[in-house]
């Protein structure tokens, strides 16, 4: 915005005697005022202030002619001399408004992203700052705003993922009292993953915040689907059913319910998938990592996870026979 500036000659004040607190007294009545006395109303007091009116605070010849009083020489007052022969009175533009944070001056640059994600955006940006631009000393720069809640956000997901998941696989141990049918279940964790992954680079989305809360509510929407399978297939081998026989049962009789779950939680997120308004960019995201993972978890539930528990079980058998066998052998000799 312009701004007045009044540029003291300490030249000129100088060689006239006089100092530029003398100069700035004298602007600082004439536009901020100076207390000339006090008026009194019974028990109410008054200041009366001076100060030059509006008309000629606006004028800049006018501000020019003040006249600045010389000192005194040998008791005797040696007249006036006007601003503009002491001083550059002069509109510039210069800042409206000066920020401070920490006792430090602040500038703000924002920016809007659009077309690409953010992490990326201010990544390539810190390394053009850091090549091309050079910073006086003094200065620094920082990046906030959504970035710094992104930072964060990235922070609490790390340690939120991993503890999920963690989660995920007590429970399954709980459920089946067998680590390895629990990892067989948690096996559709990582398929499902990689195709919300897969989903995300079709639809050319950034791995935000909001898939990564999308990739802990695929890892339950996975590992039910997998609960589902394996519940029946070893409720069918409890009835004296061979393993073959149960798993061919199971992964037919327990179609019906995977498709509808892996049906009823995609359906569902399609909407957010294709919104454009307000808010999608954080529901596409969520929403596509979903609805990949589970088209990918859903082939696994369906055909990977039935063979995977047959290897499991077909080599804990192994093992077991190799165990009665060297038992067997010890005995005898």
């Amino acid at each position: 915005m312009p701004v007045l500036q009044i540029i003291p000659d300490r030249t000129a004040l100088a060689r006239l005697g006089l100092n530029v607190s003398d100069l700035q007294a004298v602007v600082g009545a004439s536009f901020g005022g100076a207390n000339a006395g006090t008026i009194f109303e019974g028990d109410r007091q008054f200041d009366v202030v001076v100060r030059l009116p509006e008309t000629l605070r606006r004028d800049i010849d006018a501000i020019g002619r003040l006249r600045i009083p010389l000192p005194e020489r040998a008791g005797e007052m040696r007249g006036f001399v006007p601003l503009q022969e002491v001083a550059k009175v002069e509109l510039s533009i210069g800042a409206n408004q000066i920020s401070r944070e920490n006792g430090k001056r602040r500038v703000v640059v924002t920016t809007n992203v659009r077309g690409r994600d953010l992490g990326s955006f201010v990544s390539e940006l810190q390394s053009r700052i850091g090549e091309e631009v050079d910073v006086p000393a003094g200065y620094w720069v920082e990046y906030g705003g959504t970035f710094e809640q992104l930072i964060s956000g990235a922070q609490r997901l790390a340690l939120v993922v991993p503890v999920a998941l963690l989660m995920i696989i007590g429970l399954l141990y709980a459920l089946f009292r067998s680590a390895r049918d629990a990892l067989v279940v948690f096996s559709g964790v990582p398929l499902a993953m990689t195709g919300g992954v897969a989903a995300l680079l079709i639809r050319d989305l950034p791995l935000s915040i909001s898939a990564g809360v999308g990739f802990i509510a695929l890892s339950g929407v996975a590992v039910l689907n997998g609960v589902v399978m394996l519940t029946f297939i070893r409720s069918l081998r409890d009835q004296g059913l061979g393993i073959d026989e149960a798993i061919r049962e199971g992964a037919l009789a327990r179609l019906r319910p995977v498709l509808m779950t892996a049906l009823v939680a995609s359906l569902g997120f399609i909407p957010m998938a294709f919104n454009v308004g307000a808010g999608a960019e954080v529901q596409r995201p969520l929403a596509t990592v979903v609805i990949g993972g589970i088209i990918s978890s859903t082939a696994l539930t369906l055909f990977v996870l039935p063979a995977l528990y047959r290897l499991v079980q077909r080599r804990r058998r192994d093992e077991r026979e190799i165990g009665i066998v060297l038992a067997t052998g010890e005995a005898a000799h």
